[in-house]
């Protein structure tokens, strides 16, 4: 009865957002629930990550009871990195996925080492690990050192926004971005970011939290998300509001079918994406051809 209640609740705050949403001006976005100026969005949701930025990593192992770190193997394994790739992973300042990527490569070139014939084995690997954030890069570099990659040259922090990229057109093999997408003010222009940095072949892939379809697990999830997530952020890192934002913004983020139908729109081909644990997360994916 509780979790009908709650998952009512949240249909009425949902349902008058998103009838009014055609009638938003053009300067007009969602931070969470709320309806923002655009140029306040960004600096909105920057105060959201300097403020959860040194709890970032527990908080996601509390929230998914680890299986976060389960779902970026899956993106990873999705790229099928190489020695001498150039790969850009945007809204990754604590490394997480840098880190995998590297660590294949690395286990990749130990394999095939004895291959004299692999040319690419002597090109240089550069993984460029892109954030808004500088609180969150610092995270990341901190972890590096930690993990005794602090001086690795193929590690490159880039302070940047995933909608104005400061990369060359057709520089990257590979592009990632993993529960980053759904806090941009525009996500077609981040798609099209993507697009012109990626070489021909290149391959995209987005990690993001997404929409649950079956009726049962919906509530369960509901309930989850609205009451216990912001409660955990208020216990855990004594910000309950961020949390809340958290949660929010993902109800605002297009459902699957909507998100793959935009990275077709944006130039991609091949585009598919997978529900992970019914759809709490799913990976799309797409191809520069």
């Amino acid at each position: 009865m509780a979790l009908r209640m709650i998952t009512r609740r949240l249909e009425s705050k949902l349902q008058p957002m998103f009838s009014s949403a055609s009638l938003l001006h053009s300067h007009a976005t969602s931070f969470g629930f709320k309806e923002v100026r655009e140029e306040e969005k960004s600096q909105m949701v920057g105060n959201v990550f300097t403020s959860v930025a040194s709890t970032y990593d527990l908080m996601n192992d509390l929230m998914s009871g680890g299986l976060h770190r389960l779902w970026k193997d899956r993106l990873v394994s999705k790229l099928h990195p190489f020695p001498g790739m150039k790969h850009l992973d945007v809204a990754g300042g604590t490394g997480d996925v840098a880190f995998r990527i590297l660590e294949d490569i690395n286990s990749t070139r130990h394999r095939v080492m004895q291959d004299a014939t692999q040319d690419y084995l002597h090109e240089e690997t550069r993984i460029y690990i892109c954030d808004i954030n500088p609180n969150m890069l610092n995270v990341g570099k901190k972890r590096a050192i930690e993990r005794g990659l602090g001086d690795n040259k193929a590690l490159i922090w880039v302070e940047g926004n995933a909608e104005s990229l400061k990369f060359e057109d057709n520089s990257m093999d590979g592009y990632t971005i993993a529960f980053g997408i759904r806090n941009v003010t525009h996500i077609e222009k981040v798609l099209a970011e993507a697009y012109r940095v990626l070489r021909r072949g290149g391959r995209f892939l987005c990690l993001e939290l997404s929409h649950v379809d079956t009726p049962i697990f919906k509530e369960l999830y509901d309930y989850y998300s609205f009451s216990v997530i912001p409660a955990m952020g208020e216990l855990v890192a004594g910000d309950r509001e961020s949390y809340q934002y958290l949660v929010e913004s993902i109800r605002r983020f297009p459902a699957q079918e909507k998100f793959a139908s935009m990275i077709a729109d944006a130039g991609f081909q091949k585009v598919e994406y997978e529900n992970l644990v019914g759809g709490v997360v799913a990976i799309h994916s797409g191809l520069k051809l």
